[in-house]
């Protein structure tokens, strides 16, 4: 494995002792969020201790190995969340019908907050989906999960005229991947791939740069913002992190 790549693999990222993550956001200014309710089995609620981040890797692990949980997914988890949701985590995923967040992290309902896109780009609406879930839903992480052969980042790079609003989703990750010295003399599956994880870093910074609401709570220490890659071929899900650290590939 090389150790410049990009990506941690969901098996280091689960030895990593001590992931703490804060889990506690002030209560809604503005919107009056409700407790949590506490009526459901323990079954339901595997590893409600770890951190939000861990319970989505160990989730994925799960999923990888075939071994579903399948928490909160009875009757009395939908009846305890009619009225009422309290997430552990939101992601900012792609649209493709190949990536659904709460399948890919085993988690079942009223546990992530999902928004999803095409490109998993941070458009407005997109932004202010999250900053609600930060601040009346107290989610203290949010993921951005890129996916592996994204069809909007493929466009992207490949440039030219596109129908309708297409174009818009390609703009939004053009600046990503436009002069980017790390996707330089990469043949296709690579660039792909690496672009991805470039796309991923960008709609991050954006993140943090456009939502002052988001930036805040991050400075705060009551919201981390963390990057996913997902792997369609083995359905694992890596974490994005510093170009120097090793990874999946």
């Amino acid at each position: 494995m090389n150790p410049m790549n990009e990506f941690t693999s969901r098996r280091q990222v689960l030895k990593l002792a001590g992931v703490s993550i804060a889990a506690t956001c002030t209560s809604s200014v503005f919107w009056n969020a409700q407790p949590a309710q506490a009526a459901v089995a323990q079954s339901d609620k595997p590893v409600e201790s770890a951190s939000p981040l861990k319970r989505l890797m160990l989730g994925n692990a799960r999923f990888m190995e075939q071994k579903f949980q399948n928490p909160n997914r009875s009757l009395s988890r939908l009846k305890e969340v009619a009225e009422h949701q309290h997430p552990f985590a939101a992601v900012l995923s792609c649209a493709d019908s190949r990536v659904p967040a709460e399948i890919i992290f085993d988690q079942g309902i009223g546990d992530v907050f999902d928004v999803r896109i095409a490109g998993n780009i941070a458009t407005a609406e997109a932004i202010g989906s999250l900053e609600y879930a930060a601040v009346k839903l107290d989610v203290p992480l949010i993921m951005v999960l890129g996916h592996e052969r994204c069809g909007a980042v493929k466009a992207a790079l490949a440039g030219g005229t596109l129908p309708g609003q297409i174009s818009t989703l390609t703009k939004a990750i053009e600046p990503a991947i436009k002069n980017n010295t790390y996707l330089r003399d990469l043949n296709s599956a690579a660039l792909i791939n690496r672009a991805v994880e470039e796309n991923v870093r960008y709609q991050i910074d954006k993140l943090e740069k456009e939502s002052k609401v988001l930036a805040d709570l991050v400075e705060k220490g009551k919201l981390k913002i963390r990057g996913g890659w997902y792997d369609l071929d083995t359905g694992e899900v890596c974490l994005v992190r510093d170009r120097m650290l090793p990874g999946c590939f």
